[in-house]
């Protein structure tokens, strides 16, 4: 944290494909004292299970309506002076940039952290993870919505962001 962020809530934005391992990364920033905020828990905690609780066109607006309330906690968190992970996927810079404006508006610093991982990779982590539906995994995600997802995403550059390169499975295995 440099001198000009000191005594401002930091708030970590996680931004990455699905399966790049954010949510990882954010229970052990939990685990540190972090308050963390998942719309993938909120949905599953609210609304129960997709196609199952709600049908899936339902998910938009569903979404929608959850993110708008995490967004008011994540400013009431910060105005009382709490550190935040927010564990979305932040897939496009608009929206990361709507993120740091509210963050600096409630009195935050937001540092962005890109967990980066090749499709390959994604790929076998969704394979596992989709073996076990919850509340971070709340439906599968097959081959077709992984390339539109990994296609769709906006990789950051030049935001300030700290990239950390997610291991192969074939360097996992070594």
């Amino acid at each position: 944290m440099s001198a000009v962020n000191k005594g401002k809530p930091h708030v970590i934005l996680m931004c990455g494909v699905s399966g790049s391992g954010k949510t990882t990364y954010a229970v052990q920033k939990e685990r540190e004292g972090y308050v963390r905020l998942s719309i993938d828990e909120e949905m599953w905690s609210r609304y129960g299970r997709y196609g199952v609780d709600y049908p899936p066109e339902r998910y938009g607006e569903l979404s929608a309506q959850v993110e708008m309330q995490l967004r008011k906690r994540l400013s009431e968190l910060i105005r009382a002076g709490r550190d935040v992970v927010v564990d979305f996927s932040f897939w496009s810079r608009q929206r990361r940039n709507e993120y740091r404006l509210l963050i600096e508006r409630a009195g935050g610093h937001a540092d962005l952290i890109y967990l980066k991982a090749d499709l390959e990779t994604l790929r076998a982590r969704l394979a596992r993870r989709n073996l076990h539906i919850g509340p971070n995994a709340a439906y599968v995600i097959t081959d077709e919505i992984l390339q539109r997802y990994f296609d769709g995403f906006e990789e950051p550059f030049g935001e300030g962001e700290t990239v950390i390169a997610q291991k192969t499975e074939k360097e996992t295995a070594r």
